[in-house]
């Protein structure tokens, strides 16, 4: 113990920048390497771990950005959408902030927790504490794992952990979530400490409710492999408290700076563009009119309902099944879910308050010919694509458009200043993890179709967008998924919708077929319009632009909502199944399903490395789906 507490209250020195509301050294231990388990105070390793887990830049940008974001489809980019990874980024994740820094503060607040209550020196609220940081160390181990695989369950009990499979860290898991709520006291008071929690100020039953959610959570993701034992968990947990207003939700405020308050989002050279699969939900999607939404001025950008743009298939990838690829749309959509506007700024547009001012980019690019000539120059302003990853060959190389951060819709300085609070868990999810469990027939606190409609309008809540919300809700519209909003309007869709658009090349006016993509991974492509394919397009979108990892989570468990493949016109290396004779195929070969372990694991532990790879079933690859996930 003497050691555990030497080695954290070094990590903890090295982290007093990142304690919101205790600047006073003096208010640390005096001396840190002396002390003992009785002088050292539970809520310090409690409040490292909270506040460093947010991600320091470094961090984020490898993690939450270039890992998340793009394998969870809220930006476009390449790497691991298209089975890269960077081992570098896995192992600054993975060592220095998991097991040096974050994991090990908060398993430090439950060992000196436990001894100081044992040994009688334990403030009242003290074992509340400890349950708080249970409630955390889930969380933090649930990321990790959902991030590789299998992970160690005795990190902290010597220097070569095992590791256990992920059947094993889920049952451990949801008992630590299950135990930890039921011993937390609500009648104890922390007032006078809590300062030192940035997300709840000790408030417990707060954090008892954020326990049972994360609960729900994890059950739910066993849905596919155990489904008795995610249906128990489920319903014991959705029976208790949890988070079901904004006042409940687990959020913590950024500051600016370089530490772990630092808003994930906020380096300028990230652009965050959408992703092709965001923009395919959000068109159409509600029936909401962009003219209703946006100012009179925007009325002459606008495009008709039946007009998918221009086509220019020389220019923009085709080898993907992303609906419209080929097109470029020079305009605004004719209607759009009415949160898009309020999450990604129009290209171009400047009188928005909050544009992304921090480049100086230009409004006008250039569609080469071969001979190294322009032969189209674009203007950007004021139009609404998403493009798909991948190998765009030489399509890409004579495109200056695909690529460019103002080329699409980008993240609006709403979160990229650091003035915002980082969500881990809303309303909104507690809504439709019910809604999902009711569907199932599972005993749930409300049907289906009320969770639904509950998870909605939390959203919409949050994004004052409730103006729409009687039209939205009630709307048979159908995005370029085909899917609708309307609980009761399961009709699918044609297989194709006629739209009209532009020959680049010539200028005349065609017809063509747009089709309703075929996503294979659910229902084996014939199903786009029922009420879970509508319930996780709904989740996928509330949870735009903080939860990544959770979106991701959804498609590997059930391959919804539709994901287009990355586009194919050059060979993928690091996804080789996926090529020019399959790209209109869906596939789990042609999606990340974890990343791989970083080479310092096998290097400094090769015993936990081999039982690692053994509870994954399948080769230390970026293609090797998890226990949990859909494995067709």
């Amino acid at each position: 113990m003497k050691n555990i507490i030497h080695k954290t209250a070094a990590v903890l020195l090295g982290s007093l920048v990142g304690f919101q509301s205790c600047s006073k050294f003096e208010e640390i231990n005096k001396d840190p390497y002396g002390a003992n388990a009785d002088q050292v105070q539970v809520e310090y390793f409690i409040n490292n771990a909270i506040i460093n887990s947010q991600m320091d830049p470094h961090i984020a940008e490898r993690v939450f950005v270039l890992y998340w974001t793009t394998a969870g489809r809220f930006s476009s980019g390449g790497g691991i959408s298209s089975g890269g990874y960077n081992d570098g980024w896995s192992s600054d994740y993975y060592g220095r902030s998991y097991m040096a820094s974050w994991l090990s503060a908060i398993n430090s607040a439950i060992q000196i927790g436990q001894q100081q209550i044992e040994a009688g020196t334990a403030p009242e609220y003290t074992p509340n504490l400890v349950q708080v940081a249970r409630i955390w160390r889930a969380y933090l181990m649930s990321e990790l794992a959902d991030t590789f695989g299998p992970i160690p369950l005795d990190a902290f009990h010597g220097d070569n952990p095992s590791y256990a499979s992920l059947q094993d860290v889920y049952n451990f898991l949801l008992s630590e979530l299950t135990d930890a709520s039921t011993k937390l006291d609500l009648a104890v008071s922390a007032s006078s400490i809590s300062r030192f929690d940035p997300a709840y100020g000790y408030d417990f039953a707060k954090w008892q409710k954020y326990a049972n959610s994360m609960r729900m959570r994890l059950a739910m993701r066993l849905s596919e492999v155990d489904a008795g034992k995610a249906q128990a968990e489920f319903e014991a947990a959705a029976a208790l408290p949890h988070i079901t207003t904004a006042a409940d939700m687990f959020q913590v405020a950024e500051q600016p700076g370089w530490d772990g308050l630092t808003g994930v989002m906020t380096r300028t050279w990230n652009h965050f563009n959408i992703s092709a699969t965001l923009n395919n939900l959000y068109l159409g999607l509600g029936g909401i009119p962009s003219a209703d939404q946006l100012a009179a001025s925007y009325a002459d950008y606008i495009k008709p309902a039946d007009y998918v743009g221009i086509k220019y298939d020389d220019h923009f990838a085709m080898l993907t099944n992303a609906p419209t690829a080929g097109y470029w749309f020079d305009g605004l959509p004719n209607s759009i879910d009415p949160r898009a506007y309020k999450i990604y700024a129009i290209p171009g547009d400047e009188s928005n308050a909050l544009y992304p001012t921090y480049a100086t980019l230009d409004n006008k690019r250039n569609l080469m010919s071969e001979d190294g000539s322009v032969f189209k120059e674009v203007n950007l302003a004021y139009t609404w694509n998403g493009f798909a990853n991948g190998a765009w060959g030489t399509r890409g190389s004579l495109n200056q458009v695909y690529s460019y951060p103002n080329g699409t819709p980008r993240l609006n300085n709403l979160f990229r200043n650091s003035d915002n609070k980082r969500i881990f868990f809303a309303p909104w999810e507690s809504y439709f993890l019910v809604a999902e469990a009711a569907l199932r027939g599972w005993s749930a606190p409300m049907d289906a179709q009320a969770a639904y409609e509950a998870g909605i309008t939390s959203s919409f809540e949050h994004w004052g967008v409730t103006s729409y919300l009687s039209d939205y809700l009630s709307s048979t519209d159908y995005n370029m998924t085909g899917t609708s909003v309307s609980w009761g309007h399961t009709a699918e869709p044609p297989a194709t919708h006629a739209m009209n658009f532009v020959d680049g090349y010539t200028g005349s006016a065609g017809v063509a077929n747009i089709p309703y993509p075929d996503n294979d991974l659910y229902e084996g492509g014939a199903v786009k319009n029922d009420q879970l394919t509508k319930i996780i397009t709904q989740k996928f979108i509330a949870q735009a632009p903080w939860l990544p990892l959770e979106t991701w989570n959804d498609q590997r468990r059930l391959g919804l909502p539709f994901f287009e493949n990355p586009a194919v016109e050059d060979p993928l290396v690091n996804m080789p199944d996926l090529n020019q004779s399959n790209y209109m195929d869906v596939s789990i070969r042609f999606f990340p399903q974890r990343v791989r372990y970083p080479s310092t694991i096998p290097a400094s532990n090769p015993e936990g490395y081999d039982s690692a790879v053994s509870a994954l079933g399948g080769p230390d690859d970026v293609l090797t789906p998890l226990w949990w996930a859909k494995q067709q």
